[in-house]
């Protein structure tokens, strides 16, 4: 597939590939971007294959997936991996975060197995971490943002995804999917992350 035919170029913007079909992550992240920065997603490019993820390491994926945009499209790229990192479980799910229930990758079943796990534990300290990597006229840098917080009991919320339901930041009562996305965006992992990657092309 054409790149040009899929994505409208207009002067003195920047396009660049994201390297996602997560239709909230590419939502979450345009919103942080400056409006002359337009996403690209992987079907825009036509890649439709599942990037490996085979790291051990949080940044090590997100590295993973800039390296194989690069190589097999040639295109400049950015790509995040997250994880959730919870005191009480030595640091898991971590790295296997999107996958912790099984590969189906199901964000309810894996909500429901980290607090069925945490259920008899009164430590519920946990944190989000993100990696941007950046393929950028010739050069890969990393960018990396953190968000503190606690695990809740149950979860509440309708908006977000992932672990949002279940993850309350510190300072705040409610969790990521009961404050409005600009929000999530000012305090969040992937928004500090991001901000350090726009700052970067500025």
């Amino acid at each position: 597939m054409n790149l040009i035919t899929t994505v409208s170029i207009k002067p003195n913007y920047m396009n660049i590939v994201f390297a996602t079909n997560n239709p909230n992550k590419i939502k979450e992240v345009q919103a942080l971007l400056p409006s002359h920065i337009t996403l690209i997603s992987l079907k825009d490019i036509g890649c439709i294959e599942d990037i490996p993820e085979t790291q051990d390491t949080i940044k090590g994926n997100a590295i993973q997936k800039v390296n194989h945009i690069k190589t097999h499209y040639g295109l400049d790229c950015f790509a995040d991996d997250t994880g959730l990192e919870v005191e009480a479980l030595n640091g898991a799910p971590g790295v296997f975060s999107a996958r912790y229930a099984g590969p189906q990758r199901n964000a309810d079943d894996n909500m429901n197995l980290l607090l069925a796990e945490l259920k008899s534990k009164e430590n519920r300290t946990a944190r989000f971490k993100t990696v941007v990597a950046l393929h950028f006229k010739g050069k890969l840098i990393t960018f990396e943002g953190i968000c503190e917080g606690a695990i809740t009991k149950e979860k509440a919320g309708y908006d977000g995804f992932g672990y949002d339901p279940i993850f309350k930041p510190t300072g705040y009562k409610q969790t990521f999917s009961e404050i409005s996305m600009a929000e999530k965006n000012r305090i969040g992992h992937r928004g500090k992350a991001v901000s350090k990657l726009v700052a970067y092309f500025k």
